[in-house]
């Protein structure tokens, strides 16, 4: 064979196994993700983190001081409605009670002696009455009989007044024994517990602030609330549906509902101006995991499509094109669309993009750009 020839079949060989390779290394490996149908949110989200909270939180203090006598809780202990939870030494207050309710009985049995003194003498007033109309007794003697009755009846008003006194005084004494204990206004856990058996407690004065007695939390019932813009709070109305997420709970949303939108508009230095919004948690079952003071993110559904086309909005280049994958070639097409709604998660497609066209996901990838030659990954 001529050596020309030869050499030309090696140099078209080598020429073309570099463009073979090159051609292989130019290609991009990029990821890309389908158009479909699906549910499409317009949200409104709050500025700084919020925090899950209790719908019921109460820093309890005692009305009166004294040394705590006994302690019937813990810390993180679960309680009951009306249970104890403190109680002061109170033996002198006890045996005020019992004082008292020994002068409400003999009161009570003054009152049975003067009232059934006062029914006998005028039943002999009204007997008497009945002679001294026939002229059997004198009138004299008539006299004599009303006025014992009504002494007697005025006797047995003064009993019963009597008693009542002392019943009063014994309702003053036993509500000053039950401020010497400490109750459970609902129930809840108790967060923090400031005093220990033998400590002496004593109430606030007036303008200054002592730690509370107990910090009672409700644990059946927990809220979100958190700052939000206050451009962007005028959408949100009460009843809205909200996403709730957690830092501790990643990949997790917790349904809500807006309870409460503040009335007024905070304005913190150099912070934007924001609007406190209260979201309920609508699952129960998932608020046992939940503790007070997690920090937490609120999306406000303020509209909803629940089945138009989308994509996720990472998707999106400066909000109206994409880079749409050509099977064909194995490029990748730069293309227009129109979007509708659209939050951080998705944007609705409304025009430029058919259901199952492909599109790059991977916009961080070095070299995906419109015409590029790409490989798909699974």
């Amino acid at each position: 064979m001529n050596k020309k020839i030869i050499w030309l079949i090696v140099v078209t060989l080598i020429i073309g196994a570099t463009w073979f390779y090159s051609g292989q290394q130019e290609a991009v490996n990029v990821r890309l993700v389908a158009v479909n149908e699906g549910p499409v949110d317009f949200t409104t989200s709050n500025t700084r983190a919020g925090t899950i909270k209790a719908c019921q939180r109460s820093r309890l203090s005692l009305p009166m001081g004294g040394q705590i006598a006994e302690l019937f809780v813990r810390e993180g202990e679960h309680v009951k409605k009306g249970q104890i939870l403190i109680r002061l030494w109170n033996n002198d207050q006890k045996a005020r009670l019992a004082d008292a309710k020994a002068k409400v009985a003999m009161a009570r049995s003054a009152v049975i002696e003067s009232c059934r003194m006062a029914a006998l003498n005028q039943r002999e007033r009204e007997r008497l009455s009945s002679l001294a109309a026939k002229k059997l007794v004198s009138a004299e003697h008539l006299d004599s009989a009303t006025t014992k009755a009504l002494v007697s009846m005025a006797s047995c008003h003064k009993a019963t007044a009597s008693q009542k006194s002392m019943q009063a005084l014994m309702d003053l004494q036993t509500a000053i024994l039950e401020k010497t204990e400490l109750t459970a206004p609902f129930s809840g856990v108790i967060a923090e517990i400031n005093g220990e058996v033998g400590e002496y407690i004593t109430p606030s004065p007036s303008g200054v602030a002592t730690p509370p007695a107990v910090d009672l939390i409700a644990d059946d019932c927990l809220y979100v609330s958190a700052p939000v813009d206050e451009v962007d709070a005028a959408k949100i109305k009460k009843g809205m549906l909200v996403n709730v997420t957690l830092d501790a709970f990643r990949g997790e949303a917790f349904n809500g509902q807006v309870i409460r939108i503040a009335p007024y508009v905070k304005e913190l230095e150099k912070q934007a101006r924001t609007v406190d919004v209260d979201v309920k948690l609508l699952d129960k079952a998932q608020q046992h995991k939940l503790l007070i003071g997690y920090s937490a993110d609120i999306d406000v559904i303020i509209e909803q499509k629940k089945a138009t086309l989308r994509l996720p909005t990472e998707t999106i280049i400066d909000g109206d094109h994409v880079l749409v994958y050509e099977p064909n070639s194995g490029t990748l097409v730069s293309k227009k669309i129109t979007i509708g709604l659209s939050n951080w998660r998705f944007s609705e497609i409304k025009e430029g993009l058919s259901e199952g066209d492909q599109v790059l996901l991977s916009l961080d990838v070095e070299g995906a750009i419109d015409g590029a030659l790409v490989t798909v990954e699974e």
